[in-house]
């Protein structure tokens, strides 16, 4: 199960980084291009904040988060027993290491790096790849959470191994 999480983890992380790289050298900040309708846009922003800006301000706070976020995944990741859980894992792990890496290597600086989003959902708001990874990862999570399905699996009956 570890070299699914992994996998999909560097996969996300390839796609998130590579598709930011395309934005950034692809769009032009404030020239919104539609892509179905104006339901889905391309709008390229450096956010600062979290989604829908919130936290704008505190940057290194979000990044503080993202590392505890980031540490929590990492330990689970260790116990993981189901391929449910390992593609959960591997989204948020994924997403999450896409968007630190912005925090840690982009304008302004390290810590304070501000994320390149480029995916305008409805005017709502604007995010990216890891966004989407870290999101499907939460609702999986919440699913297996809500079946009662631990990290580590079912639990294993060796006695009924022969049924």
């Amino acid at each position: 199960m570890t070299t699914l999480l992994l996998g999909l983890a560097l996969a996300v992380l390839v796609v998130d980084q590579g598709t930011k790289v395309w934005a950034l050298n692809t769009l032009t900040p404030g020239e919104k291009i539609d892509l179905i309708g104006s339901f889905i846009s391309l709008n390229l922003i450096r956010n600062p904040g979290a989604a829908f800006s919130i936290g704008d301000g505190a940057t290194w706070i979000l990044t503080i988060v993202s590392l505890a976020i980031l540490g929590w995944v990492l330990v689970a990741a260790r116990k993981v027993g189901t391929r449910a859980w390992a593609v959960a894992l591997g989204l948020l792990l994924g997403g999450a290491l896409g968007n630190l890496g912005d925090r840690f290597f982009r304008e302004p600086g390290p810590g304070r790096g501000h994320v390149v989003d480029f995916i305008d959902y409805f005017g709502w708001f604007i995010g990216n790849v890891a966004d989407i990874a870290i999101v499907v990862g939460a609702g999986v999570i919440m699913v297996l959470a809500y079946r009662g399905t631990p990290v580590s699996g079912p639990p294993h009956h060796p006695e009924h191994a022969h049924d």
